[in-house]
């Protein structure tokens, strides 16, 4: 693997930037059928709650245009059956595992950080925040700063390894609710979750998904996550940001890198092409190369540059001189 691709979410180093994204990549064992969970920079877990879930009942997936609208309901083991199972077969497959985590309450949460406090095999948390809160009407944590950066901030008091924030783009100000979990202790952010939409069937005239609403990724909301990352990169230049939504090829991750991403996190497109992630990878660095930008992290935030930057491991070639015709030649001459 490229030297040039490494890269780092505040203490985590990561060999490469492009991860899975929560709730794409099953328990690990689905994606290894096809090749080695090690090519990943990271492996991000579906979302671990308090409780096992069986979910929403189906339909709760649906094609839409250039996309995939889901209202799965976090189905999972819960944390015991993901500590005595899922864990220690990816740490049997040496994956550097991020654990996605998402509660009802605050408590929840903090609860799920104490139980991941000091597990061998545990390289971040992430802390998806895009959940309801029983405590507050239902109302998505997401939605308020306060109510983010106190999610984020019970997790960051009881973990050990770093936090990452993942923040959905259905706010006012995703700006402002970044800063909030920043302040709070958030070590990096994941932007963006899945965006709220749904689809009605036309033979039924109901709505496709038993849910009725679901979240929208994929390609069709690339723009809106690069818009995300531009803007909060923007403010908080320090901060590593995972880009995700949509990524389907090097060029993608690309984009997502020059707004400001350290990684990206590859997701629907897993669905219908589970060999994704390596050929992402490969895409990127040679995306790199053709630029001739030496490492990963000089193109990190390279849109926010004024016209005519040149990245540090960028050189350009010297002037190449154009044969002299003979005529000048002799001229030339003493």
């Amino acid at each position: 693997m490229s030297a040039r691709l490494k890269t780092r979410l505040g203490a985590l180093e990561l060999p490469n930037p492009v991860m899975t994204a929560a709730g794409c990549a099953g328990t690990g064992r689905e994606l290894a059928q096809f090749h080695d969970l090690t090519r990943f920079g990271a492996f991000v877990t579906s979302s671990v709650m308090t409780q096992p879930r069986a979910g929403r009942p189906t339909p709760r997936m649906s094609e839409t245009p250039s996309g995939l609208l889901t209202a799965m309901g976090l189905p999972g083991p819960g944390i015991e059956g993901f500590l005595e199972r899922d864990l220690p077969w990816l740490q049997e497959q040496d994956a550097r595992t991020i654990v996605s985590i998402a509660g009802n309450s605050v408590e929840e949460y903090a609860e799920l950080a104490r139980r991941l406090r000091g597990v061998p095999g545990i390289a971040a948390i992430e802390v998806n925040v895009a959940c309801p809160n029983v405590e507050d009407r239902g109302r998505m944590f997401a939605w308020h700063p306060g109510a983010a950066a106190a999610v984020v901030g019970a997790v960051s008091a009881a973990a050990t390894v770093p936090v990452l924030a993942k923040l959905a783009p259905d706010v006012a100000d995703i700006v402002t609710i970044a800063l909030a979990c920043v302040d709070a202790g958030a070590d990096g952010l994941t932007l963006i979750n899945t965006m709220e939409g749904m689809a009605i069937d036309h033979r039924s005239l109901r709505p496709v998904l038993t849910g009725v609403s679901g979240g929208l990724s994929g390609p069709a909301i690339r723009p809106v996550a690069i818009r995300c990352v531009y803007q909060v990169h923007a403010a908080l230049p320090g901060t590593p940001i995972v880009g995700v939504g949509g990524v389907a090829t090097g060029l993608d991750a690309l984009e997502f890198v020059l707004a400001g991403a350290s990684a990206v996190a590859v997701g629907t497109t897993l669905f219908h092409d589970p060999t994704a992630g390596p050929r992402i990878v490969r895409e990127l660095d040679e995306a790199l190369a053709a630029r001739r930008i030496g490492r990963l992290a000089d193109a990190v935030g390279l849109a926010h540059k004024p016209t005519g930057y040149v990245p540090p491991q960028v050189r350009p070639e010297p002037p190449v001189e154009e044969p002299a015709e003979p005529g000048e030649l002799k001229e030339k001459l003493p």
